[in-house]
């Protein structure tokens, strides 16, 4: 195997794993996550992410590298209410809807019907009260969050990628000269899978499944399946979603959120320096599930270790990892000039963190801004 196939694997698992680990210990932290359920859904999470990888790439020969939804993690780290076993039933479900997507052509086209402002306005209004807490976390811890805000403007005019990475290990170098970093007393320990006995109700469907779903398919896998296509493979969507959707309902039982399409770390894994020949670059992803697997046995260390963090460095890493999804999520809901004043709304509702009958936020968002343009619409073709 070229040995050009293991750096690009390396610093995307890397990349993937420190820029978001604290906005899925946040996610687990909202549905009252027990600590060993809490290993438990980053163990699940790594594991399906590393075969999920292999299977993909093997079966279709495109190089397909997944990762788990950072802004599916915003969405459950903003909810409230919801116990874990309500969560777990939420995940299994989003799993089974990704799933079937991937094999029921109606269920996509059902989908798509959602104009792309709106899921992108829901999606940014899941994600703003993260971003807006960096001014918190820098009042609190200046010297900290200062340089980390820095080191992260500078990184981005390098390697955007690693970016958040780059601005983690400057804070964690900053904090540990300060002394403010309680390292894990319990050594290494070994992870292992807690079974979670899923419970439904309709409002986690509508406040929690259905909103997951919606974000993992418009902000993760449509971007992956795009980066697929800029480097010159044609994705195989079928196959994609039927992988990631059964692998996300199994993880789902043991705690774990959904994982899907990679995009970020999917471009490093697919330059053409990574391979020379197109049809054997799909490799790379045997050292990334590699990968994968390794950061999934270190799991409850470095989740001990995060643990011991200033509470302000943790939050200002969630915020910078969100920076770039949020600007893409604006970037989305403002692009239809006639659809500005409804995804404004759902911007506004799904950023209010208001729950209604036990359904949440982002759920009512993307429903009044759809009620909004649907008026919009109707209006319009009522005028002479």
């Amino acid at each position: 195997m070229r040995v050009s196939l293991f750096a690009p694997a390396l610093v995307a698992a890397l990349i993937g794993y420190g820029s978001s680990i604290a906005l899925v210990l946040a996610a687990a932290q909202a549905l009252g996550a027990t600590p060993e359920q809490t290993q438990s859904w980053v163990f699940a999470l790594c594991l399906g992410k590393a075969v999920g990888s292999i299977i993909l790439s093997v079966w279709t020969r495109i190089p397909t590298v997944l990762a788990w939804s950072t802004p599916g993690a915003a969405l459950i780290a903003a909810t409230d209410g919801i116990t874990m076993a309500e969560g777990v039933g939420a995940f299994v479900l989003v799993g089974i809807l990704i799933a079937l997507t991937g094999v029921v052509r109606p269920l996509g086209r059902l989908i798509a019907m959602i104009p792309d402002a709106l899921a992108g306005a829901m999606l940014a209004g899941v994600l703003l009260p993260f971003c807006l807490q960096i001014a918190g976390a820098l009042q609190g811890a200046p010297m900290i969050v200062g340089m980390m805000v820095v080191v992260y403007l500078l990184a981005r005019m390098v390697n955007a990628a690693a970016s958040v990475l780059v601005a983690l290990a400057a804070g964690l170098a900053l904090a540990a000269m300060q002394g403010q970093i309680t390292l894990p007393h319990d050594g290494f320990v070994l992870p292992h899978l807690v079974f979670i006995a899923p419970t439904f109700n309709l409002g986690t469907v509508f406040g929690l499944a259905l909103p997951l779903y919606i974000v993992t398919m418009a902000a993760q896998n449509l971007p992956g399946f795009a980066v697929q296509r800029a480097a010159g493979y044609t994705p195989n969507v079928g196959r994609s979603l039927l992988v990631t959707g059964t692998g996300s309902a199994l993880t789902g039982l043991f705690g774990a959120h959904t994982h899907n399409m990679a995009a970020i770390t999917a471009a490093i894994c697919l330059d053409p320096a990574v391979h020379p020949n197109p049809a054997e670059r799909w490799k790379v992803a045997l050292p990334y599930g590699a990968a994968w697997l390794v950061l999934a046995l270190v799991g409850p260390w470095m989740i001990g270790l995060l643990h011991g963090l200033p509470p302000q460095l943790l939050t200002a890493v969630v915020a910078l990892g969100l920076l770039a999804p949020l600007a893409g999520a604006l970037g989305n809901a403002m692009s239809h000039p006639s659809q500005r004043t409804a995804a404004t709304v759902t911007i506004l509702v799904a950023a209010s963190g208001v729950s209604f009958f036990g359904v949440g936020a982002a759920f009512w968002g993307l429903v009044v801004g759809l009620v909004v343009h649907m008026t919009d619409t109707v209006l319009k073709r009522a005028k002479p």
